[in-house]
């Protein structure tokens, strides 16, 4: 698997990176993970516009799902090649009708469904083109579901937005690469059940056994050097912050 990182700003853009979207490509099939603010722009150096095969939707915060509004122009009023096929997103409960709000002005009701072929998301295991995955609901204020990715013999597990919890022990255990968020800073911010911190996060890691660990969604507000250093007094693995454009052979 190849596992390129779109954008990881937490909560809004930062100068440097778009919000939370990663790229998941095997044998072909090219699986994105999140559309958050200003990342379908940043898709477009890495694929073309209609190159995608299905979308997953960890959650429907903004900074995690709303390009998709832009993104259903690309694909509604295609003129050259007419009007795309509808393509699986896999999202929680209620991501069409949160998307058409937030268009506002789609044509109809069911006009995203018309390129967009939505289905809900619960804890469980399933396929996505060739990959093998399994969801798991996280700790979170809205519902919002971690992502274990399996092909080939090898995995990764994206955390999406979570605080600490069982199930994302659960999905990351043994995965070879663990993309996981590290919002807050330890000492700073304690929100239970919102995000993690770079400590909770390493320590995720090293009671899940992981091979390796990327520190992801970290807000323009949040020293991400602060939160490595923490990361690494927890988990003695490698261990590095998301930068937008990494890529990662898994």
């Amino acid at each position: 698997m190849k596992l390129t990182v779109v954008g990881c700003s937490g909560s809004f853009p930062s100068a440097e990176s778009a919000c939370s979207s990663y790229l998941v490509e095997a044998d072909g099939f090219r699986l994105l993970l999140d559309m958050g603010n200003g990342a379908l722009g940043e898709l477009q150096r890495h694929i073309g516009l209609y190159d995608l095969d299905a979308i997953f939707l960890s959650h429907l915060h903004a900074d995690h799902c709303i390009d998709m509004c832009g993104y259903f122009v690309a694909r509604y009023y295609r003129h050259e090649g007419g009007r795309c096929a509808p393509m699986p997103v896999y999202a929680p409960e209620g991501a069409e009708q949160r998307l058409t709000t937030a268009y506002a002005d789609t044509p109809s009701s069911s006009s995203m469904s018309e390129v967009f072929d939505f289905h809900t998301l619960k804890s469980g295991s399933f396929d996505i083109g060739p990959f093998a995955v399994r969801t798991e609901r996280v700790c979170h204020p809205v519902e919002a579901y971690g992502i274990r990715i399996e092909h080939g013999g090898a995995s990764l597990t994206y955390s999406g937005d979570t605080g600490v919890c069982e199930a994302l022990h659960e999905l990351a255990e043994g995965t070879d690469l663990f993309l996981c968020e590290a919002s807050f800073t330890h000492g700073k911010e304690d929100i239970p059940a919102l995000h993690l911190n770079g400590r909770e996060a390493g320590e995720h890691a090293a009671r899940a056994g992981v091979g390796r660990l990327v520190l992801t969604h970290i807000p323009p507000w949040t020293d991400g050097d602060v939160n490595l250093t923490d990361a690494r007094g927890a988990y003695t693995g490698p261990v590095e912050l998301a930068v937008p454009g990494a890529v990662y052979e898994v």
